[in-house]
């Protein structure tokens, strides 16, 4: 990610929906170090933000819904999450709850995108998003999975204004060509039950070493750790509860 803290348009935020909050805060704290604090409030529903040192770089949440999967959800901010709502619809997307406030932190709304990926709107005021990018233990990287790369395409460039740098292989979504996500064909690669979704990446020192520590916390292995040429060396993980996330480390090349 070539920015270092949030930015309208950008992912500023990345959430896990678990059924065993407290065991999602046993194994990322193991993972990456991370301090979690447990809003006290009722009304706050048990809502959870990880810190790395001051900086917030994540939040763990019950899931609020039957219907809602274990899994990480990724925010994108706006600058007015009403408007940012009705682009969304416009450009032939669905919007699922919201746009509502929280508290006096923001405003959001949680979308699907055409081809059925979903994604939420951060509209800040109290609360702007992540205080830490790209170091280990925070989010670095955004992936959107989907059948339907040309119907993402045109939907997120309509709604957000990205730039595209695409390649026969892989998609690169920027601000202003300053890149911050991608996007993969899923293909054959996924079981066809696996819908569309946004994945993030957290940066850390080593892969495979991460790797091992999530398998002994109760974890798995999705995509083993491999070099992306001269640049990073990635994986995607699962945690015991079955969220999949991607982590990753530059190389001395990247």
């Amino acid at each position: 990610m070539k920015f270092d803290k949030p930015v309208i348009g950008g992912p500023c935020w990345t959430e896990l929906g678990t059924n065993d909050l407290e065991g999602a805060k046993r194994f990322y704290t193991d993972l990456f170090g991370w301090l979690p604090e447990t809003d006290p409030r009722q009304e706050a529903g048990g809502y959870t933000v990880a810190h790395m040192g001051d900086a917030a770089v994540a939040a763990l949440t019950p899931l609020y819904q039957e219907s809602q999967p274990v899994a990480w959800n990724v925010s994108f901010a706006v600058a007015d999450a009403d408007t940012a709502a009705r682009k969304v619809e416009e450009a032939g997307g669905t919007v699922v709850l919201g746009p509502m406030d929280v508290f006096d932190v923001g405003r959001f709304a949680v979308a699907l995108d055409p081809t059925g990926a979903a994604f939420q709107l951060w509209q800040a005021r109290a609360f702007p998003g992540a205080g830490l990018f790209n170091a280990p233990g925070s989010l670095g990287w955004v992936e959107l999975a989907t059948r339907e790369t040309d119907r993402a395409r045109d939907f997120y460039t309509t709604v957000f204004g990205w730039t595209v740098n695409a390649s026969e292989w892989y998609t690169q979504w920027g601000i202003s060509g300053e890149d911050f996500g991608g996007m993969a064909d899923m293909g054959d690669r996924f079981p066809p039950e696996v819908p569309p979704h946004w994945l993030p990446y957290f940066a850390v020192t080593d892969v495979d070493a991460t790797a091992q520590v999530a398998v002994a916390a109760g974890g798995s292995v999705l995509v083993e750790p491999r070099s992306m040429g001269n640049v990073r060396r990635i994986g995607v993980l699962r945690d015991p509860q079955g969220a999949a996330f991607g982590v990753y480390a530059q190389t001395d090349q990247g």
